[in-house]
């Protein structure tokens, strides 16, 4: 390694990712159903308590004899000027019973809104956890990077609330380091094992000089908050499912749009798949 690459290493491993916070609002949201106006109220009470933090000060509610189909349902929402669309899975539809889809209008709502979308356990199901609709919350944002994620972490911030829990992941996935160290063993000019050691702490060291800083700037804000890291290497999706039992979890956050493809975010679908039984903020 020359001088000169020896310098920019040091320079580059001396910049540190900032979060920059940014307040959040959310003061008009929308609850689609697919019930009667009477079980669509009694519904809305519910998310209406979940998010009593928020102090939503303009809700709608969409019942089900309003749209026979995902098109008419965009129009519905063509216009409205909505900060969080809420809404549980398979809608029209008795799949809900089972942990295979979102259903079609979910699927759709997820991509073509520009608003977040809450997806909640669905209302006939009685699979939810007993916590799911406390209004303290225990909030685990996770997302593929988490260095430079400051629209997540806002939203995460704002649905923790000021006496909240918040729990910021990043999982390194070890199925695939392990894959790449085993390439990096087959190049003789460098040390396997140094290597090894080496880029395992860099991968974790940037998300957790970044939570660092998340957790500076959000004592600030909000005092007695509570942040908490989990930065690790292991298996995603089995990992992030133990971590919402574990810690008693009752909002999960992720990221659901991709600008390269139509379907949800890189692990967000699978995850948004099995967990059924708490709400779920896609952003």
């Amino acid at each position: 390694m020359t001088t000169l690459d020896q310098f920019a290493s040091v320079f580059k491993s001396a910049v540190k990712p900032h979060y920059r916070h940014k307040v959040v609002s959310v003061d008009r949201a929308v609850i689609v159903t697919d019930l009667d106006q009477t079980a669509a109220d009694a519904f809305a009470k519910q998310v209406q308590q979940l998010l009593a933090p928020q102090q939503v000060t303009d809700w709608e509610i969409i019942t089900g004899d309003q749209y026979n189909s995902t098109l008419e349902l965009l129009r519905l929402l063509e216009g409205k000027s909505t900060d969080l669309t809420c809404c549980y899975r398979n809608l029209h539809s008795q799949a809900w019973q089972h942990p295979h889809s979102l259903g079609s209008y979910l699927d759709v709502l997820i991509q073509r809104t520009s608003s977040p979308v809450l997806i909640l356990p669905h209302p006939e199901a009685g699979y939810a956890y007993a916590h799911a609709y406390h209004s303290v919350r225990k909030v685990l944002a996770m997302t593929d990077h988490m260095t430079d994620d400051d629209v997540l972490v806002n939203y995460a911030a704002e649905f923790t609330g000021p006496n909240g829990r918040l729990h910021l992941a990043h999982i390194e996935d070890e199925a695939t380091f392990a894959r790449y160290i085993e390439a990096i063993s087959k190049i003789e000019t460098i040390d396997t094992a140094n290597a090894e050691a080496t880029i395992k702490h860099q991968l974790l060291k940037y998300p957790r000089d970044y939570i660092d800083s998340c957790r500076a700037a959000l004592s600030t804000k909000y005092p007695s908050m509570t942040v908490d890291a989990i930065v690790t290497f292991g298996k995603k999706l089995a990992d992030y499912l133990g971590y919402v039992d574990e810690l008693e979890i009752n909002l999960l956050l992720m990221h659901g749009k991709d600008e390269d493809q139509l379907a949800m975010h890189g692990l967000s679908y699978p995850l948004a798949i099995e967990l059924r039984q708490i709400p779920l903020l896609i952003i």
